[in-house]
């Protein structure tokens, strides 16, 4: 791949120098689609006793709004111009969060991480975002706003 090529699929190496997560912080193995509209990724480090994100005894299954937050920092660097920089990305809210299970670290892996981008603009985006198991078990869903490349003071839908 070049660095002016938007790939149709890649991995952990591929995402990691896309998005502005580093070593074991970067969750995400795989792009397997994407679209000007969505992206699907999937992730197998939920099931790691060494997860960043883990707490002593599991991994809480709010911790996929991470991993839909690093989907959509993905998409959002697809989506720019070929060769550019990953971008520091704000997640300024959360909303309608449902949790269909408590944990994540006991679901069958590979993680189905889906978002899909619904409205924005350069400078924020909304999304939709969707976690599943391998068995295609709802496990998280909900929305979100992200600040594209700037600092909260820059909202202005």
């Amino acid at each position: 791949m070049t660095d002016n090529a938007q790939p149709a699929t890649s991995d952990h190496a591929g995402i990691a120098a896309r998005v502005p997560h580093a070593g074991r912080m970067c969750l995400l193995d795989s792009l397997l689609e994407w679209s000007a509209e969505h992206v699907v990724c999937s992730a197998s480090s939920h099931g790691d006793p060494s997860n960043p994100l883990r707490t002593a005894s599991e991994l809480m299954a709010a911790n996929a709004i991470e991993y839909a937050s690093q989907a959509m920092a993905l998409h959002a660097s697809l989506c720019s111009a070929p060769g550019q920089p990953p971008r520091a990305n704000f997640l300024a809210s959360a909303r309608g969060v449902r949790l269909h299970t408590a944990r994540l670290d006991t679901a069958s892996g590979p993680l189905r991480v889906s978002v899909r981008r619904e409205a924005g603009n350069e400078r924020q985006a909304r999304y939709s975002f969707s976690v599943h198991d391998a068995a295609q078990r709802l496990l998280v869903d909900g929305r979100t706003t992200v600040v594209l490349d700037g600092t909260p003071n820059q909202l202005a839908w």
